[in-house]
């Protein structure tokens, strides 16, 4: 959950590393460091706050050496301060690092190095690497060996990048658990959490795997395995252009990024459906095989647990198989029921999650198909799935997800539709026919976000709230509760989700006179249920906001606040239906002073357990 970025070549490292620092800030910003090889030592700059913070004082340092490693940070061990801020160094401050991950045997390590004379500054895991590859530096060995053997003694996830002074213009770097891309530029080596950090200098890239080394220098890249010995990696292409990482125009990327979702419709399902049959072969299994299916584990964590909960409406309204959506953090420490007939999708945004990428393993052990849902290219939960999908949402910057939802959202609904069609649940026609509605969501966000004037108007009405209830019933449960997490990561207002049906057993306790419920009302065989459950909130004085289809003028007599979204087939109606409430969210969190693109305590990538 934090950004690395390393460069060694022909020019300044000073720049480029801020650069590929700001370019990564949406992993973390507690923070921010860089250590650059100049005059014969390593001079370290650290700052609290973000990367700006950072830019703004290297101005003042004659930083002019062409090597170097930088950090920003998301806090794990250690309050944010410029003390705990990377890069780490040795005793003698020769040797420095950056680390994103979580070194699980810290605390004994530390206390073994203290008794052998070793001094700590920090309150940080990472700074025990530095000490660990001192001492093995010491023994005359070089940085590379070094670095693998101090591997060696850590427990947990990993991503490190270690220079040395005493040699100059190398850089190491290592994984575990935690992502690592390398390159080659016309300029030099680099390195770097997320290929985004060089995009510019390359787009070509190699994806460290667990325990393999690459070691940079101004000549080339080596890369080597866990013993030393050298291999030759897979070269990934990376395909995305840069402007994915600017704002083109929009006030903060997450609004880029909501219009940018009609598009994700269409590019996820080009190619999907061939002569009037669905098409997946990224899945790895036979139609025979499908049909096989008996159990379908959907795990995942955050937003993309909610793109499970539509998905297990789908599987077992269309393909009739039972289907369980748990937190990944959870499935994998107990022992879920598992056997080769079992299918676990395993949903993640980055492919990174630390939790689902652990419940993959398990899985897999246990002897169950795993297919992976995910954004990133060469990923880690791409390249330990059986198969994957991606979600053709390019690069997503704004840590609240939005148009990787739905992404993810359509590549679930394809996988459902595919069972189905290989238990022969649904014919060749019906097939045709629901693509070709869903085909057409892509249409109706466009027209969603023509006229965006209904939210603003209920963000003005709830900006001011202390929490807000979201409710639904069947899919808009699971709309509910992701709009929920919306409002709270970005505007820091509390928001609960419930089945609206759960209303009476608790949760309307909380409403009183202007207290926001934000319904998804949208036409459904439980609409009349939905409109029972807003009259009982208004009665009680609620502020009540409701998402509806088009040409709906009853729900005008139980809202205050009424957002229409186009008419569509239900078991779809969660792609329209979130779109409003990831721009309430938003035009919410702007009234109210937030920055949406990185809120507070938040990471992108969560790599950490």
């Amino acid at each position: 959950m934090c950004g690395i970025v390393g460069y060694t070549g022909r020019e300044s490292a000073c720049s480029i590393l801020i650069s590929g620092l700001a370019r990564l800030e949406y992993r973390g910003y507690d923070s921010a460091g860089i250590a650059v090889f100049q005059d014969g030592a390593l001079q370290v700059v650290r700052r609290r706050g973000k990367v700006s913070s950072l830019a703004h004082t290297a101005e003042h340092f004659d930083l002019t050496g062409t090597c170097g490693i930088g950090h920003t940070r998301w806090a794990t061990h250690g309050r944010p301060s410029e003390v705990n801020a990377h890069p780490h160094t040795s005793c003698d401050g020769s040797i420095a690092v950056v680390h994103n991950g979580i070194i699980e045997n810290f605390a004994e390590l530390r206390e073994d190095l203290e008794s052998r004379g070793h001094t700590f500054h920090s309150e940080t895991d990472t700074e025990i690497v530095a000490h660990l590859v001192e001492e093995q530096h010491a023994k005359g060995l070089d940085l590379l060996t070094s670095v693998r053997y101090a591997t060696e003694k850590l427990a947990g996830s990993y991503g490190l990048a270690v220079t040395c002074a005493d040699e100059p213009g190398v850089i190491v770097t290592t994984r575990k658990d935690s992502p690592i891309i390398v390159g080659r530029g016309a300029e030099g080596s680099y390195v770097a959490s997320d290929a985004i950090a060089m995009i510019d200098a390359t787009r070509d890239v190699v994806v460290l795997a667990d325990g393999q080394f690459a070691r940079l220098d101004e000549a080339g890249i080596g890369y080597f395995d866990a013993r030393g010995g050298a291999i030759q990696p897979e070269v990934t292409h990376i395909t995305w252009d840069m402007d994915v990482a600017e704002k083109g125009g929009y006030p903060d990327f997450m609004l880029k990024e909501i219009h940018e979702q009609p598009r994700v419709i269409r590019d996820t399902l080009a190619g999907r459906l061939v002569g009037g049959q669905l098409q997946i072969d990224e899945l790895d299994l036979s139609p025979e095989e499908l049909n096989l299916i008996d159990r379908v584990y959907v795990i995942a964590c955050g937003t993309s647990y909610h793109a499970g909960l539509i998905a297990k409406e789908l599987i077992e309204g269309w393909a009739r198989i039972p289907t369980e959506v748990e937190v990944a953090s959870e499935f994998r420490y107990r022992n879920p029921i598992i056997t080769p007939t079992t299918l676990v999708v395993a949903v993640s945004q980055s492919g990174e999650t630390a939790d689902t990428l652990a419940a993959i393993r398990d899985a897999r052990i246990k002897g169950a198909r795993v297919f992976g849902i995910t954004n990133v290219l060469g990923s880690p939960v791409a390249r330990e799935s059986d198969g994957v999908i991606y979600t053709k949402a390019n690069k997503e910057i704004a840590v609240a997800s939005t148009k990787s939802f739905l992404g993810q959202v359509v590549s679930l609904t394809l996988l459902a539709m595919l069972l189905a069609q290989a238990k022969g649940k649904l014919r060749m026609n019906q097939i045709r026919l629901l693509f070709r509605e869903l085909a057409d969501t892509a249409e109706q966000v466009e027209r969603i976000l023509a006229d965006t004037s209904a939210v603003e108007a209920a963000a003005i009405a709830c900006k001011d709230a202390a929490s807000a209830l979201f409710i639904g019933r069947g899919m808009g449960a699971a709309v509910a509760r992701e709009g929920a997490l919306k409002l709270k990561e970005i505007s820091y207002l509390h928001a609960e989700a419930y089945a609206a049906g759960e209303m009476k057993h608790g949760p309307i306790a909380l409403i009183d006179e202007g207290f926001p419920v934000i319904a998804i009302a949208t036409e459904s065989p439980v609409y009349d249920k939905v409109i029972s459950n807003l009259q009982e909130s208004r009665a009680r004085g609620a502020l009540i906001v409701a998402v509806a289809t088009e040409g709906d003028e009853t729900i005008r007599e139980h809202a205050d606040h009424v957002i229409y979204i186009p008419k569509v087939n239900d078991k779809f109606s969660a792609i329209t239906a979130s779109v409003p409430l990831q721009l309430l969210a938003r035009s919410i969190a702007v009234l109210r002073g937030c920055d949406v693109d990185q809120p507070r305590n938040l990471a992108k990538s969560v790599t950490v357990e």
